[in-house]
This record gives structure tokens, C-alpha cells and sequence, in this order.
């Protein structure tokens, strides 16, 4: 693979990026580039959100769920879960427990399930913490829209209506996780642009979570190493 080369992941709302430096691969994470395409060597390229008509993404160069080393991936399952499921699976061999749990917090929060022998187990899916926020206020006549979040309220009950909108779309993802990990048992990984606003208040609930940030990407670029 020439160095320089780039491969690129098309989300629902961000294009996510990998570089292949001289130190090794850099992830970074954008808003939809198209112009970018015309600057950079695109060795691969992947896609769960709108793709738009440009040259460089050509099919011949597009992973699916037919490159991704799982077994029994059902034909639906968005290319995004099967990566970050590989990739956990991965690099969780040898696995010590029946298999692990994948959390892609990011504008849907997805959850995979990956057996032992790297199989697909199943998952859930649910709205993510911005799209929460923005149902609520898009479904309402008097709830704002959102703001982008600076941190997290500190009062579990808020006061403030903002506040008290961003504190329930967070316990609601965090209820989701430690209730899925509750009744399947399995070691959790928590990737997605989100995953910072979950990590830490999981693990002080008592979660078996490992923060994986650019799990996703490095699925895709051990697929074209």
C-alpha cells in the first residue's frame, strides 16, 4: 500500500478518514468533503450514509459486508457494525468469555453482538444522543434545539430544560448498554462520537467496557493492509 494513502468510511452525518503516515495510521473524523476526494489517493472506501457522484468512489474500491471476515452476516446489516465487530473480535483473541458486545455511539447507537468462533449474534439498535435531542425538538412546539454539548450536566435531575433533554438522552443510552450487557454477560466495546460521553459514567456503574475509539476504521484498513 503506497504511503499517503487514504480510506475513507461515508456516515450518516461525518465522513470518517484514515491516513496511512509514516508512524503509522491517523483517523480523523469531518464533516461530508466531496472536494477532498480530488486531493488524496483513495485506496478503499466504505459507506452507510448518502453517497454522493464522484470519480474516485468507484465500486471497484468499495468494501461490503461480503469483505468482512464474520460468519452469518445477514445481508442488511449496515458495514459499519461488521467492521467494528471484526475488528473487536480481532483484537480480543483469544476471547476468555463466549463473546463480546460492540457499541457504535454514534447518530444511531448501534449494538453488535460477535460469538467466540466470529459469528454475528444479533444486536439493537436506537437513536443516538444528538438525534434524541433533535427528535425532541423537531416532534415538540416548545422544547429548543439542541446545542452542541460542551459537557455533561452534573445534576442527575436538571433544572434547566436544555440540561434536563441532554441528561435523559444520556441515561437512556447508558440504561440500553448496562441492561444489554446485564443479560448477555460479554465484555463491552464502546466506539462512535459519542463513546466520551458514555465511557466513564458506565464504568462507574461497574461495566466491563474498553473504549475503542477508531474501531470502525481499523476494521477497515486491517481489510486493505
Amino acid at each position: 500500500m503506497p504511503e499517503g494513502g487514504h480510506a475513507l468510511l461515508i456516515g450518516n452525518s461525518r465522513w470518517h478518514w484514515a491516513v496511512d503516515a509514516p508512524r503509522g495510521w491517523c483517523f480523523e473524523h469531518t464533516q461530508p468533503e466531496p472536494c477532498r476526494l480530488d486531493q488524496v489517493d483513495l485506496i478503499g472506501w466504505a459507506a452507510v450514509g448518502p453517497v454522493p457522484d464522484h470519480p474516485r468512489l468507484s465500486q471497484s474500491r468499495r468494501i461490503g459486508l461480503a469483505d468482512v471476515p464474520l460468519q452469518g452476516l445477514p445481508p442488511w446489516l449496515g458495514v459499519d457494525r461488521a467492521l467494528a465487530g471484526c475488528a473487536a473480535w480481532r483484537a480480543a483473541n483469544p476471547l476468555t468469555q463466549d463473546g463480546l458486545l460492540v457499541a457504535d455511539a454514534g447518530t444511531v447507537l448501534s449494538l453488535t453482538r460477535v460469538r467466540a468462533d466470529g459469528s454475528f449474534a444479533g444486536g439493537q439498535l436506537a437513536a443516538g444522543f444528538g438525534l434524541q435531542l433533535r427528535a425532541m425538538a423537531s416532534g415538540t412546539r416548545d422544547l429548543p434545539h439542541p446545542e452542541k454539548l460542551g459537557s455533561l450536566p452534573r445534576d442527575l435531575f436538571p433544572q434547566l430544560t436544555v440540561e434536563a433533554m441532554q441528561r435523559g438522552a444520556v441515561q437512556s443510552l447508558l440504561g440500553l448498554l448496562l441492561e444489554a450487557q446485564h443479560q448477555c454477560g460479554w465484555p463491552l466495546w464502546l466506539c462512535g462520537g459519542d463513546a466520551p460521553l458514555l465511557h466513564d459514567q458506565l464504568r462507574a456503574r461497574g461495566a466491563d467496557v474498553r473504549h475503542a475509539p477508531d474501531l470502525v476504521m481499523e476494521g477497515l484498513v486491517a481489510l486493505l493492509s
